[in-house]
């Protein structure tokens, strides 16, 4: 049976979800433009009861679809 695993002290555990505010840092991009790529589809988000958040893999994924060659 797998055994849970629980933080060890001192260990890096990063954030699996980021709100409105954190995504758009991220993205250097204000949050009205995070709204808008959100309202258009092209950034899914994650709603859990009332608040809105974003996966830090599918925000680091559209940073990655953005790289120009």
């Amino acid at each position: 049976m797998p055994r849970s695993q629980t933080p060890q002290p001192g260990s890096v555990n990063p954030k699996l979800l980021v709100n409105r505010r954190e995504a758009a840092e991220m993205l250097a991009i204000s949050e009205r433009t995070l709204w808008s790529l959100t309202a258009n589809g092209e950034l899914p988000s994650i709603k859990i009861r009332k608040a809105v958040r974003y996966s830090v893999g599918d925000l680091q994924r559209y940073i990655d679809a953005q790289r120009v060659a």
